[in-house]
């Protein structure tokens, strides 16, 4: 997993490239949680490149969700690949986030 962070707007964007699972998930909850110690409080999850991710993985975008609707925040996934989208699904995941199909999208909400 490589994530790259960037500001664009009002949000800070993480990009994902690779998989989130069992062996990794701790590198990015703890880029996660680095964004809302640091004050930021709309946050956008860019999955384009997500190629996979387990249920730990799916455990950080919930307590991330969790952290956005404590200060009044914003979090939004966008350009999922739809595999990626099913397990979201499937989960009932799709139903707790705000899941845009392009960055562009995601920015305007």
């Amino acid at each position: 997993m490589n994530l790259t962070k960037e500001k664009i707007n009002d949000f800070s964007v993480i990009n994902i490239n690779g998989r989130i699972d069992s062996t990794n998930y701790a590198e990015f909850e703890k880029q996660i949680n680095q964004l809302f110690s640091s004050g930021e409080t709309n946050i956008i999850i860019n999955c384009k490149e997500l190629k996979y991710i387990s249920s730990s993985g799916l455990r950080v975008f919930l307590i991330a969700r969790k952290k956005a609707t404590a200060v009044n925040g914003k979090l939004h996934l966008c350009e999922m690949h739809p595999s990626i989208k099913e397990i979201f699904v499937i989960s009932g995941f799709s139903t707790i986030f705000d899941i845009f199909e392009t960055m562009e999208e995601a920015l305007q909400q």
